[in-house]
């Protein structure tokens, strides 16, 4: 055993929009959170490693901490608390710009450190964007709650301040031998990765309730000989009315939606991508356990 090397899973805790998926696709160098300013994007927990000189940082990019309703939320929140719960180290993120920062969110977290005595650090996000006096008393307020051992201020976007989150974060991590292979990001497969980037353009180009309803699942995954990747999607809505707005006039949204999901997949797998959706009708899937099963949206809590 190489006693210089170190080893620790880091939890990504915070509300909803927070900046969280940026961060971990900051500290990656690589596109792996998804990400919409639409809050609740994240769904699932997505595991992302990257290297500190000899110590291997595990982060695990969770979903907001917010008030659920239906059974799918119920389920994203508590991955967020367990999630947390199995982490060497807590890191929670708050979004310092917004106009109220200590929601009833915020303080549900505050109260979750408290009651576990994990350790934790504060990560205040989008500094650039807030007065200075205000961000400094709102880093004043949350450290005279005694639950942080430190305060970064940072800019997820920008990746100002990220480097120096890695250096703090890295000594804090128990001695021990790394848990995944050095060249390895993640544990995530393909197939999810690839519903996940079609799931963002869903967020991204339709408007209102309608994200909230689809899911996306990655039905079929060809390598060609030419060194290319023809795969096949399924978009899930709960309506028919939605199945018509997500295909559009003529079929122009889906293509649209299908187009720039291409390009990311193409982007990231630095090869050519055909891809080709679908759209189907499932009512209540996101009342349907074995289809958040399915979506990999359940039996990811543990570590």
């Amino acid at each position: 055993m190489d006693k210089t090397k170190r080893c620790g899973f880091i939890a990504l805790l915070g509300p909803p929009n927070a900046g969280k998926s940026t961060l971990m696709n900051q500290m990656l160098g690589s596109k792996l959170s998804i990400i919409s300013p639409k809050p609740q994007t994240t769904r699932s927990r997505v595991l992302g490693v990257a290297m500190e000189g000899n110590t291997q940082l595990v982060f695990l990019d969770l979903p907001g901490v917010f008030m659920p309703k239906r059974k799918m939320e119920r389920v994203m929140v508590e991955a967020a608390w367990e999630g947390a719960r199995s982490a060497d180290l807590v890191m929670v993120m708050f979004d310092a710009s917004k106009k109220v920062v200590m929601t009833s969110e915020a303080r549900s977290i505050l109260k979750w450190l408290t009651t576990e005595k994990k350790q934790a650090i504060l990560v205040l996000n989008k500094v650039d964007a807030i007065p200075k006096e205000r961000l400094l008393g709102l880093a004043q307020e949350l450290t005279a709650t005694n639950l942080f051992t430190d305060v970064l201020m940072i800019s997820a976007k920008t990746a100002d301040g990220v480097p120096d989150l890695l250096k703090l974060v890295a000594p804090k991590m128990p001695a021990g031998e790394w848990q995944y292979p050095e060249d390895q990001l993640t544990d995530m497969p393909e197939r999810l990765w690839a519903s996940e980037l079609t799931r963002e353009q869903v967020f991204l180009q339709l408007k209102e309730e309608l994200p909230y309803a689809a899911a996306v699942e990655t039905e079929s995954w060809e390598e060609r000989r030419d060194g290319s990747v023809a795969i096949g999607q399924i978009v899930y809505v709960q309506k028919e009315t939605q199945r018509a707005i997500v295909l559009g006039k003529g079929g122009a949204r889906i293509k649209e939606i299908g187009q720039k999901a291409r390009e990311e997949m193409g982007r990231e797998l630095e090869r050519k991508v055909h891809l080709t959706l679908h759209i189907k009708v499932k009512e209540n899937w996101s009342e349907d356990i074995n289809f958040l099963k399915a979506q990999g949206l359940l039996g990811h809590l543990e570590r």
